[in-house]
């Protein structure tokens, strides 16, 4: 029977249905199964039809393209979070300027109704079927399958496993968003593909939303607001490698001080360790094995280094200078280290993905007897950090052993159930990530939310059983015998250049007092002002506050707007008046003007704002 009719016969509402689970699997309505199946509707706004809907409107964007630019030919084109996109070998030229060109085509062939079928073939059927193109002909060959699936529509025709949408008819609230390139399959060594993005919606209100967001969040790029706030900059000389100027600097080195404060209070001690080590580290280490794609290698006297992707072999060396007893355990070295990963070009992103960033670690050597309780005070630190002091949402993840992992089953399945058992005790929310572990052990991962409901991976918990033993790491227990402590890895920022990112993004460049570049300018209104700001600004200099003077000869209209823009969150103006008596004109960045206080209050008013390393 027809999945479809087998729906209508059941009573179920088939106006939002654009597919079915049938036992289970994921199924077109088109598709014949037997009657007493069991039967699930997926409607189009369920985030599995969802998905189907978007991976359909990629199908249906690249039947619109094979319209307009004759013998291009397709490579993947997934479903994706927020979206779909679409890597094409196109014939001809296609830019962000051509996307409501396509987008029209696709609202034609969407009018129409355009079927869609599904037809299984052998292996041998479907390469001669795709004879002509070398990216599904590379695809099918690599199949370990006698038949595979290709879904039809118009003069379209697609490798895909489906399920897919019954007709074009059922897309309507789609939009393309952006052109970029793309190697296909991931590798330099191949040709550079087309890569279109675009978004499907179940609504036209949820289109309508979505689109807003990305506007705003192209106001918010950080990469745009480094440069107008003048935080950092990218350069060609150095690729994946952050230029800090003076106010990004500000910024960072207050989250470190932040960081430092708050980990001496919760018994962290800070160590730093070098950035090249011999190469026999990592093999030691099993970084070789598992991540040396991603590092960088150099040579000291004809013998082999790397540049350090990680820091917790260091660390493993400093806790091994001194034979440690149970009392010393736990053991909380927090270390701010620089890391060098090799990224591809083509994924670097400002300071979101970069080849070098300062990872804020810490590495706790502990007793078994001890996981519990440790990995919960991290998480109160977590929880500390992220909604207290910079107000983000955050969700948790629990990831657990991957393919490529060093160790016994029993080992990951006691690490994996203490994970499970320090979340479960703290009632705090998670969901699994099958098989996302790091290669030595399960992980506690935190996905911040911003402003715009974005999700950021921040901080991670990662409970290793496997380092200590590779580097023969031991104390002595209570019962006066060697034993190897468990490794807790744990950041909380991640990196201090992203996290910065995503707070420039978060706040859109509109700093917390705390945390501003410059907290206060000064606006003297004409030059026989310019001792009385001097001397202010000393004085803020004493109070460890940041401050600048605006001394051009512009009106101080200009001035202020200037400042605004900047997004200084205190603006003092200064003129005879505030001379004589020792007082400031005060505005606020958002409340705007305050009036005259004299220097005294405006300490005070200071002093009552949020700082958490005050």
């Amino acid at each position: 029977m027809i999945i479809n009719e087998l729906i209508k016969s059941k009573g179920l509402d088939g106006k939002k249905v654009i597919a079915a689970k049938i036992n289970g699997e994921l199924m077109d309505l088109s598709r014949d199964v037997n009657s007493d199946v069991n039967i699930e509707a997926v409607t189009v706004d369920s985030p599995e039809g969802l998905e189907i809907l978007r991976h359909s409107t990629a199908h249906l964007m690249a039947q619109a393209i094979l319209r307009l630019y004759p013998g291009s030919h397709f490579g993947v084109g997934p479903a994706i979070k927020d979206g779909f996109y679409y890597d094409v070998d196109v014939a001809g030229n296609i830019t962000e300027a051509d996307l409501p060109k396509i987008e029209s085509e696709m609202r034609k062939i969407s009018g129409a109704g355009e079927k869609v079928f599904r037809e299984d073939m052998t292996k041998d059927e479907a390469l001669k079927f795709f004879a002509d193109d070398p990216y599904k002909t590379e695809l099918i060959s690599e199949i370990d399958a006698p038949t595979v699936s290709v879904y039809k529509q118009g003069e379209y025709a697609d490798l895909c496993r489906g399920p897919h949408v019954p007709d074009a008819s059922k897309i309507h609230n789609f939009k393309l968003l952006s052109v970029a390139g793309a190697y296909w399959r991931g590798s330099e060594k191949n040709k550079m593909l087309t890569r279109i993005y675009g978004t499907a919606f179940a609504t036209p209100d949820e289109l309508k939303n979505y689109i807003k967001r990305i506007e705003e969040a192209k106001l918010r790029d950080h990469r745009k607001l480094g440069k107008d706030l003048d935080l950092f900059s990218l350069h060609e000389e150095g690729p994946g490698f952050p230029f800090f100027h003076p106010k990004g600097m500000a910024i960072m080195n207050t989250l470190i001080e932040f960081w430092r404060r708050e980990h001496i209070r919760r018994g962290y001690t800070e160590i730093k360790t070098p950035q090249i080590m011999d190469r026999d580290l990592w093999i030691r280490s099993g970084h070789w094995d598992h991540y040396r794609e991603n590092m960088y290698f150099t040579e000291i006297d004809e013998k082999p280094y790397a540049i350090k992707p990680m820091n917790c072999p260091g660390s493993i060396l400093v806790f091994k200078t001194q034979l440690r007893s149970y009392r010393d355990l736990p053991m909380r070295l927090a270390e701010l280290g620089l890391v060098h990963r090799h990224e591809r070009s083509g994924v670097l992103h400002g300071l979101m993905r970069v080849r070098c960033f300062t990872q804020d670690d810490s590495h706790t050597y502990i007793e078994f007897s001890q996981i519990k309780d440790e990995v919960t005070r991290i998480m109160e630190l977590d929880k500390y950090v992220y909604t207290e002091v910079f107000d983000f949402k955050y969700s948790v993840e629990l990831s657990t052993r991957p393919e490529d992992s060093m160790g016994t089953d029993e080992q990951w399945e006691q690490a994996e159930n203490a994970l499970k058992d320090a979340l479960e005790s703290t009632g705090t929310p998670y969901t699994i990530n099958p098989g996302d572990g790091a290669f030595y052990g399960p992980k506690i991962d935190f996905h911040l939310e911003d402003c715009l409901g974005r999700t950021w991976q921040c901080g991670t918990i990662q409970l290793d059983f496997q380092m200590p033993g590779r580097f023969d790491v031991s104390y002595i227990g209570e019962d006066g015998a060697e034993h190897t402590p468990v490794l807790i890895h744990r950041v909380v920022f991640g990196s201090i250049e992203r996290f910065m990112g995503i707070l420039i993004e978060h706040y859109a460049g509109a700093f917390p007092y705390w945390l501003a570049p410059v907290q206060i300018k000064i606006i003297p209104i004409s030059d026989a002002h310019k001792d009385y700001a001097e001397k202010l600004r000393n004085k803020f200099i004493e109070l460890n506050l940041r401050s600048e003077i605006d001394l051009r000869s512009e009106k101080l209209g200009k001035k202020i707007r200037d400042a605004q823009l900047q997004k200084v969150p205190y603006m003092l103006v200064v003129g005879d008046k505030e001379q004589e008596n020792n007082s400031v004109g005060v505005r606020e960045r958002s409340k705007g003007d305050l009036g005259s206080m004299s220097l005294d209050e405006f300490l005070k008013l200071l002093s009552e704002e949020f700082n958490p390393i005050k």
